[in-house]
């Protein structure tokens, strides 16, 4: 008996704990808080701009190296590509969109995810492969 009277006081200090606990986290929340310095970068900084205008660039490079190749006999070396590029000017512009977009996607998930110096890295690396493409594309058609 002394057991079920002891549980049931329990059970009434916990509930008769619960709103005033819930009061006091209003008066948390509603407290004033200092704002605090913004660390978040700003995405198209100038860094950015160039670093996207160089890669639109480098896209359109590609696209006009890969097509005269194709004219010139050679394929595509790249499998998932190679649907979109051989259907001409269409469908390389297509591909050129979707490399592009692959490549901003990526740079802002990173942004967005506070990975800055991840950002940077895989921007130029970005860059350096579309560069060595572009290369390597060019020495072929000579």
């Amino acid at each position: 008996m002394m057991r079920r009277i002891s549980s049931f006081l329990v059970v009434g200090l916990f509930l008769a704990a619960m709103p005033a606990a819930k009061g006091q986290e209003r008066a948390v929340v509603t407290d004033y808080l200092p704002a605090t310095p913004s660390t978040q970068k700003k995405y198209w900084s100038t860094e950015n701009k160039i670093n996207f205008s160089i890669l639109a660039a480098q896209v359109a490079a590609d696209a006009i190296t890969t097509q005269r190749g194709l004219n010139q006999g050679l394929r595509e070396a790249n499998p998932l590509m190679r649907p979109l590029v051989t259907r001409g000017v269409v469908g390389q512009t297509t591909a050129s969109a979707l490399s592009f977009g692959a490549g901003l996607g990526t740079v802002y998930l990173l942004h967005v995810m506070h990975h800055y110096r991840a950002e940077r890295i895989t921007m130029r690396l970005i860059l350096a492969g579309e560069g060595a493409i572009v290369a390597h594309n060019i020495a072929l058609l000579r």
